[in-house]
């Protein structure tokens, strides 16, 4: 509660525990709740025009922050809708890193308190853009939709026309529910029609996001790690055998609470969503864990961490033999010494 309270008396701002909307608690909850902070609006140019955007973060426990700009729109053709949601790509995504990197630093200023073991380095990010349509001029069900509006050309942000193939792969992983919606996922944007005002997919596609996020980070840590650790390994090693042992055990140490801190958070990253009833939700983010590589990274992380605590099993036994090979000189230099006491007393 110490972020929400820090945010409320700093900021003033909106506080919430995010919920999925539609879905029943049992079928499908956040492990812990993000906390969800309003961070205003700001102004944005898309094209010739200027338009409001929603700012708002997602604080996830792992350690995540999902920033978000929301532009509402009404009244367009189809066209108008691909070029502005090209425009908003132009005006916060890839390109505009120190707009959002100037939020985060803002929520991270009031937040910083409630951080634990915060990251000196918040350089690892991914961008995502949600193309969301609640209405047409006219009801459409989603067989009908693809054949009215070009749902690739919103995908793909690519002026000339795709190939038949480019075009079959865009459009490869979409999902429907009802006969009147729709969602269609791709590395870097989707597009969801809902009229029905629900968020939920667009929530489970930010979870997959942070879990990306999260994993990428860890892969990245224990990258830098294992060779450090392999060059202290061996600087144990070289150091004169009374020494070694202490040496041994630091280390040791330190692995285990690195193996220790790190499993801990991926277990939170890896429950960050329970899915138990919702086959349809279950299917969206699953499908968009494995575009992402979710599965893949975590599977990098679990190895690397194996390779950490067998070598920490080593150290520990090495670090063990040590000390009783130097118990075991003490001992017979304690019966030497004996024997030489008892020589000069006789």
């Amino acid at each position: 509660m110490k972020a929400e309270s820090l945010w409320a008396t700093r900021e003033g701002g909106k506080v919430s525990r995010a919920q999925l909307t539609s879905t029943p608690p049992k079928a499908l909850t956040f492990g812990v709740a993000p906390l969800q902070l309003s961070l205003g609006s700001t102004r944005l140019l898309l094209g010739n025009r200027e338009v409001t955007a929603e700012l708002s973060v997602r604080l996830y426990d792992f350690g995540v922050a999902a920033l978000a700009a929301r532009v509402a729109v009404a009244d367009q053709t189809w066209d108008t809708f691909v070029a502005d949601f090209d425009a908003l790509d132009r005006a916060v995504g890839p390109t505009s890193l120190a707009f959002w990197t100037t939020l985060l630093a803002h929520v991270r200023e009031v937040v910083l308190p409630a951080l634990d073991r915060p990251a000196a380095d918040a350089s690892i990010e991914e961008d995502y853009l949600i193309g969301t349509v609640q209405a047409f001029s006219e009801p459409l069900d989603a067989s009908a939709l693809r054949d009215r509006v070009d749902i690739a050309a919103l995908l793909s942000g690519e002026k000339r026309a795709l190939s038949a193939a480019s075009r079959r792969e865009l459009l490869a992983r979409s999902f429907s529910y009802y006969a009147d919606d729709m969602v269609i996922l791709t590395w870097d944007r989707a597009f969801i029609y809902e009229p029905r005002l629900d968020s939920d997919v667009a929530d489970v596609i930010e979870v997959a996001n942070a879990q990306l996020v999260e994993f990428r980070y860890y892969d990245t840590l224990l990258d830098d790690e294992l060779p450090r650790m392999y060059e202290r390994v061996e600087n144990a090693r070289g150091a004169m055998s009374l020494l070694a042992s202490r040496r041994f055990a630091h280390l040791a140490r330190r692995l285990y609470t690195l193996v220790a801190e790190v499993t801990e958070l991926t277990e939170r990253v890896d429950n960050a969503l329970q899915v138990t009833e919702d086959v349809y939700l279950a299917r969206v983010y699953s499908t968009a864990l494995g575009l992402f590589r979710v599965p893949a990274l975590s599977e990098s992380v679990d190895r690397k961490l194996a390779i950490i605590r067998d070598t920490y099993a080593a150290l520990y036994g090495e670090a063990s033999s040590r000390r009783a090979e130097l118990l075991e000189v003490s001992i017979v230099l304690l019966i030497m010494l004996e024997i030489v006491l008892m020589i000069f007393r006789h």
